[in-house]
């Protein structure tokens, strides 16, 4: 298993790019798993649902499962919020893991970026920044650049930098 994270102002275009990416990495033979951080609350689930009334209820853990997916639902009442490398153990075996958000974490990230913002680049102020994705016909700095529309460069440059997934957790 193998992980890399996107980090990019909102509005740079991180979740576009990673639905695009997903399905040329299956056409590359990769399984592809993702995590997303958010920022505000929100729910997964409906109010009226059975599942809906167990968490409201005060289970701790709520699976749904189905013949086509499953969906585990854990209430933190309070807990910390788990750590990515928390997030990162959970997972079933993948070939890659795609992260979007927890831009302050230690892991290699490509950033995305789009001179449309008006944002100023993050990568002079983060060393985990290992390439870019830009909309930018002559990108700044050293790194290694693809077009935020050319999705197999944008591939080409996600399966260079992940890094394996032991490596990220020993330096958490």
């Amino acid at each position: 298993m193998r992980a890399i994270g996107f980090a990019g102002w909102s509005g740079a275009g991180k979740t576009t790019l990673i639905v695009r990416l997903i399905p040329e990495l299956n056409r590359r033979g990769l399984s592809v798993s993702t995590i997303k951080h958010a920022h505000h609350g929100f729910d997964l689930d409906q109010p009226g649902k059975d599942s809906y009334v167990h968490r409201a209820s005060g289970a701790h853990e709520v699976l749904v499962a189905s013949a086509n997916r499953l969906a585990l639902m854990r209430e933190l009442r309070g807990a910390p919020e788990p750590s990515l490398a928390d997030l990162l153990r959970l997972l079933a075996p993948v070939d890659l893991i795609l992260v979007e958000g927890f831009k302050r974490d230690s892991l290699p990230k490509i950033e995305v970026h789009r001179a449309a913002n008006g944002k100023p680049p993050i990568h002079p102020q983060d060393d985990c920044i290992v390439a870019l994705i830009s909309d930018c016909l002559n990108p700044p700095g050293h790194l290694p650049h693809a077009s935020i529309d050319d999705i197999a460069a944008a591939a080409d440059l996600v399966l260079a930098h992940a890094r394996p997934l032991a490596e990220i957790l020993a330096a958490f």
